[in-house]
């Protein structure tokens, strides 16, 4: 049996890699083995990582007072303060494209869809950023549709083998 086991490697590992030896991971202190006492006996020191912890800590206890200051700031005119009390307070502004209307048919091929697309961006009808996020929308369904086909494919693969 450890025959058989032995055969089983050995048909696993290419000719080139039967005699490779793979390298021991360098892991730790070198100097240290195994048996030995520890070379930190005492464990991590209590301080160990204490200053971001100080500086969060101290920030924090002063935040109002931080927060009061840069109001001040702010209205008596420094545009810099001010721009940090914005915009933390208020969402920065992104584009709105609205709706779009346009005819378009999710039963056609792929290729007619976005060719559908670019008619609307050429008619001005659909903005070219908004016909970007269509194109990427349809590119998505595409890919489902892939996916749905391979599966059907399969299921009618698996059915003729049973029969």
């Amino acid at each position: 049996m450890s025959q058989q086991s032995d055969q089983k490697t050995d048909a696993e590992q290419p000719d080139w890699l039967k005699n490779h030896v793979p390298a021991k991971p360098k892991m730790g202190n070198p100097n240290w083995h195994k048996g030995m006492a520890s070379p930190n006996p005492s464990g991590r020191k209590a301080e160990f990582g204490t200053a971001r912890t100080k500086i969060a800590k101290m920030l924090q206890d002063s935040a109002g007072e931080i927060l009061d200051v840069m109001i001040a700031k702010a209205r008596d005119g420094d545009s810099a303060a001010a721009q940090l009390v914005l915009s933390r307070v208020v969402a920065p502004l992104r584009a709105d494209s609205g709706r779009v209307k346009f005819d378009f048919d999710p039963s056609l091929p792929i290729s007619a869809q976005v060719e559908k697309v670019l008619d609307a961006v050429a008619t001005g009808k659909v903005s070219p950023e908004v016909a970007q996020q269509i194109v990427s929308a349809i590119g998505t369904l595409s890919s489902v549709r892939a996916t749905e086909e391979l599966e059907q494919r399969i299921i009618q693969l698996e059915a003729k083998a049973v029969n």
